[in-house]
């Protein structure tokens, strides 16, 4: 099949224009290195707008015995000792320069009357030190590094769907795409290519992602191109999640609703936090509520729908107008609910990728030379739990150090090998799904995936769940090799669909297997027939391949971030 091929050439190409890959880009074009961004949404969209909370950093503008060492400490020790304390080091002493950049790029923070950034607590961090932007803080940071991308004039194309990143002899020279609205296809030639292209928290029914986001493509480009994955079975699920509408399920309630006072009930009525967590109640960590409401509705007590209660009808109306303006709003549109009188009906959902692709903790290379990732889709810094608005400082830590690495790189480039092999399979790919004209769908493949994946490796997992997952993954993974590909006049969605189809069958893959080898309980990973951590598995689990899981020894813990590590106390805080 003959289609037109569009040929550019760029020094580094990022993939991703969520916060992470703004970030490098930005950091690129700052030092007159040639960049060109990729996505596959519109860039004012990323899945980085969505988050609500707030940003880590150390500034110690409210409590001054803040410091870069205890908001280490703080995380190494949320983590379940999987976090690389190598990476955690990274984030917490680079912190507060990312904050001052995003300053710089006019950023809007919240303020107290002084002037000070104001920082609020989250869950099991020492001290305040998270800046935020009313409950927009994703927004607000998406706007202001798009603003700066677009002053420096960085190229972005976002309405182009990377299928490949094109490898010769474990060396990256470029990637392969098709552009979603008119099918031309892109052979993308680059020095560099930094993979910053989200999770894998869509390939579960409840998700707080939208439906074409965060469906695994940075691991599948990442395994295809010779990388790796580490911990892929560690994924939060946030506690609140709506059950509906259809169409929104998983969207979030903001953790603000329990930090301001909401109680969570079964069908009964009852507080049933008082069995789990008398102390914290529903303050207490994300992990925690998940799995509290996972049990209350896997032994009965649950509503008709599967889910538990989270009610804030007895606050002030005041006080929800004003602390919770954006939950307000929400439900409203999606249910016609109003919550200062009724409750909401929520249950756990797939919220975020601890693990990623396999990265180098001092700079995030993968291991493939010229290939790096960052965000959501690297691993290292969350380990077994993610400490509240590290996520949002991460992007903009590794987006930096990232960019420098690959302008050096690229710079320092002799020559470039390419593979006319390489190319031809990404293309024969492509058309191999637009002329294999099979009987099978893939929305209603994307939805058995999703189906498995939330009966088999939810919140709480067991050996024969996990094996019988597999099992069924095989099936999924033989139907879509007979997909039929159904170009529209809307465009080649229907193409997308089956990429991030086949993305989300690898990731599958990976979490089944390494849940399988993590035999205990730790964090986010509850496996019902080994309640127990076992401090053998205090390793990071590498996957390369299927069935291929590795251990991973994890570096020791500085001595002068140790003695600071301590469980910290969520009382009157907001949680996480």
């Amino acid at each position: 099949m003959s289609i037109a091929e569009q040929q550019i050439a760029t020094s580094v190409l990022v993939i991703g224009t969520g916060g992470a890959g703004l970030r490098a880009a930005i950091e690129l074009a700052e030092q007159g290195v040639e960049v060109l961004a990729l996505g596959k949404r519109p860039r004012s969209d990323a899945h980085t707008s969505l988050a609500a909370g707030g940003i880590n950093a150390a500034l110690a503008t409210m409590d001054p015995q803040d410091s870069w060492q205890q908001h280490a400490a703080d995380t190494l020790q949320e983590s379940y000792l999987l976090a690389n304390p190598v990476t955690v080091q990274i984030v917490a002493q680079g912190a507060a320069r990312g904050i001052e950049d995003l300053e710089r790029w006019g950023m809007p923070f919240a303020r107290e009357a002084d002037g000070r950034i104001s920082q609020r607590f989250f869950g099991a961090h020492t001290y305040r030190r998270t800046a935020f932007a009313g409950d927009y803080t994703g927004l607000e940071i998406q706007r202001t590094l798009i603003n700066r991308a677009v002053q420096l004039g960085v190229p972005i194309l976002d309405t182009v769907y990377v299928t490949r990143i094109l490898v010769k002899d474990n060396t990256v020279f470029g990637a392969y795409g098709f552009d979603l609205t008119t099918g031309r296809r892109y052979v993308i030639h680059a020095d560099a290519v930094i993979l910053a292209a989200g999770g894998h928290t869509r390939i579960w029914r409840r998700t707080s992602s939208r439906r074409d986001e965060n469906t695994g493509d940075a691991f599948r480009l990442a395994v295809l191109a010779g990388g790796k994955l580490r911990d892929p079975e560690l994924v939060q699920f946030h506690p609140s999640g709506l059950l509906e509408p259809g169409n929104a399920a998983g969207t979030l309630v903001s953790e603000a609703a329990r930090g301001e006072g909401g109680q969570l009930r079964n069908a009964l009525g009852e507080r049933f936090m008082t069995r789990y967590d008398p102390e914290r109640m529903e303050l207490s960590t994300r992990d925690r509520v998940a799995l509290a409401e996972y049990t209350e509705i896997k032994e009965g007590r649950g509503t008709q729908n599967g889910g538990v209660w989270l009610d804030v009808s007895h606050l002030p109306r005041e006080t929800i107008m004003r602390r919770l303006p954006r939950v307000y709003q929400t439900l409203l549109e999606l249910q016609m609910l109003d919550i200062t009188k009724q409750p909401i009906e929520i249950a756990p959902t797939a919220h975020y990728s601890m693990g990623g692709v396999w990265v180098r903790p001092e700079d995030h290379g993968t291991g493939v030379d010229g290939l790096w990732a960052i965000g959501e889709a690297a691993s290292g810094l969350h380990g077994a739990n993610r400490l509240g608005g590290n996520s949002l400082i991460e992007l903009l830590v590794f987006g930096r150090i990232v960019a420098e690495e690959a302008a050096k790189y690229s710079i320092g480039r002799q020559a470039q090998l390419r593979s006319a092999d390489a190319v031809a399979e990404a293309r024969a790919e492509i058309d191999h799904l637009l002329t294999n004209d099979g009987p099978e769908n893939v929305r209603a493949l994307q939805r058995a995936l999703r189906d498995t994946m939330t009966a088999r490796a939810g919140v709480v997992r067991d050996e024969g769940g996990l094996q019988a997952g597999l099992n069924a993954l095989d099936d999924v993974e033989e139907r879509i090799t007979q997909v039929g590909v159904h170009p529209d006049i809307a465009g080649f969605q229907d193409l997308a669909h089956a990429f991030d189809l086949k993305a989300s069958a690898l990731a599958a893959r990976a979490t089944l297997d390494a849940a399988l080898v993590r035999r205990e309980s730790r964090g986010c990973h509850n496996r019902s027939d080994y309640p127990e951590l076992d401090d053998s598995l205090q390793v990071n689990l590498v996957w390369s391949g299927r069935g291929q899981v590795d251990q991973e020894q994890i570096p020791p813990i500085p001595e002068e971030l140790q003695h600071l590590m301590r469980h910290v106390s969520s009382d009157g805080k907001l949680v996480e």
